[in-house]
């Protein structure tokens, strides 16, 4: 099978089986979600989920963390993964917004970077989910599952060169909810360790299927 017609086949199928894709972080604007996604970084969102609500009415706004220590910020978010480092990145970033950008989350990865404890894959995230843009955020999940299924060659050995390989053959249109098609994929169905090929229904086009079969 093409490349192209595994694109076209999974894209019609979760159109019809997952029209609506969202993030699981809970978040009421812009600024929660950044906090929350650089929380997330190696960490499941139910426990961001569990944490971020005490957080966001300590410090709703980037004002208010900004003028937070570190060591304060620890307290609420002690029971992530990499707290210390983490607690820094969130009062250095909530710093940088009020400085530079005026409490305002800015719509372009270039400044999203400039944000302490912001890379790429977050700033992708809100450039997709806040400003619709044709982003996509390539995480451990969005990274297995294009190779298993096949979307990706051997030679996407990065999560960049991941990304550029489903930008490439995903409609720009379609990218900010694709994003969330892979990841929950990947997080509920095709997972690390036990994918639950039985009630996939990607099987068709699946490379990882077709080889587990053989």
């Amino acid at each position: 099978m093409k490349r192209k017609d595994k694109y076209n086949f999974l894209i019609e199928y979760f159109q019809q089986t997952m029209p609506v894709a969202e993030s699981e972080l809970n978040y009421s604007n812009a600024f929660e979600l950044l906090v929350a996604v650089i929380l997330s970084a190696q960490c499941t969102d139910k426990r961001i989920n569990q944490i971020t609500p005490r957080l966001f009415q300590a410090y709703p706004t980037p004002h208010a963390m900004a003028k937070a220590s570190a060591e304060e910020i620890y307290e609420y978010i002690r029971s992530v993964s990499y707290p210390n480092n983490k607690a820094q990145h969130l009062v250095g970033m909530a710093t940088k917004l009020v400085e530079d950008f005026g409490g305002q989350v800015p719509a372009t990865g270039e400044d999203l970077e400039k944000l302490p404890g912001v890379g790429r894959k977050t700033a992708n995230v809100i450039q997709a989910v806040i400003f619709q843009k044709a982003r996509m955020a390539v995480d451990t999940h969005v990274f297995r599952v294009s190779h298993r299924i096949g979307l990706v060659t051997d030679k996407c050995t990065t999560p960049l060169s991941v990304e550029k390989e489903l930008t490439k053959n995903i409609p720009d249109s379609i990218i900010p909810l694709a994003h969330h098609w892979l990841i929950l994929h990947g997080r509920y169905v095709c997972k690390a360790r036990k994918p639950s090929c039985e009630k996939c229904g990607l099987q068709d086009i699946c490379t990882y299927f077709t080889r587990k079969t053989l």
